[in-house]
């Protein structure tokens, strides 16, 4: 017997539905419990996804490490001329 996943898949990869059909018929099939935890599983649900105003907190951390233009800024005032100059 064939795998039914494999199944849909290649009802999918042959045309015969388009992959949001088939997405849409699964979402429809599923509960929500269940949506909600494939979300969960592949780390799409909220815990996981960064609210903006979050990114605007993190961005304000200082973990003590040096920005990569920081680094750049560093690394060209050890002397170093490049032979082209």
């Amino acid at each position: 017997m064939t795998n039914p996943r494999d199944k849909a898949l290649e009802l999918v990869d042959d045309g015969y539905v388009t992959a949001e059909s088939m997405l849409t018929m699964c979402l429809k099939y599923m509960s929500t419990d269940d949506v909600a935890e494939m979300l969960d599983m592949n780390e799409l649900s909220d815990r996981f996804i960064e609210d903006e105003d979050e990114e605007d907190e993190d961005d304000d951390y200082d973990d003590g490490q040096p920005t990569w233009e920081q680094e750049w800024e560093d690394f060209g005032e050890v002397g170093y001329e490049p032979d082209y100059i």
